[in-house]
């Protein structure tokens, strides 16, 4: 926990930090944490690493392909490539590059229905930088996750 923010870790990811929507509890073998809406904010998570302006990480590689429902194999299948070189991506050995990366976004936007047309979403990805990540934050708002920006 930093300040009033609580490291939502369990996700695979080590920059998302969680205003709201999570309890802390007392157990018998020690605190706890519970988070509200679990599904919901995986679901935030993943429209927000979609839209960042930086390419993919393999940690956040493997949590999209992880919210696909689709293991390694069968992404290296749609993206045309060996299982391995999937592996290589998410253990950071060597990036995705750009029409893989834009790809498994595609993906990822398909399944959760951003219907934004293909040539307008392709030219956002155009778009994307390299620049170092950030802290991602969330907060919930009545029964759903909403990303928020950074200060």
């Amino acid at each position: 926990m930093v300040g009033k923010r609580f490291r939502y870790t369990a996700c695979g990811l080590d920059n998302v930090f969680l205003l709201n929507g999570f309890k802390l509890r007392s157990t018998p073998y020690g605190k706890a944490f519970s988070i509200d809406n679990i599904d919901g904010l995986h679901a935030a998570i993943g429209k927000r690493l979609i839209h960042e302006r930086k390419t993919l990480s393999g940690k956040e590689i493997r949590f999209l392909r992880h919210e696909l429902g689709m293991s390694q194999g069968t992404l290296a299948g749609l993206l045309g490539v060996d299982e391995q070189t999937v592996a290589r991506w998410e253990k950071g050995q060597t990036g995705a590059g750009g029409p893989a990366d834009k790809m498994i976004r595609l993906l990822y936007a398909e399944k959760v229905g951003a219907k934004a047309d293909i040539a307008r979403t392709l030219g956002h990805l155009a778009g994307l930088d390299k620049a170092a990540g950030r802290s991602l934050l969330f907060e919930e708002r009545g029964a759903s996750w909403r990303a928020k920006r950074a200060a």
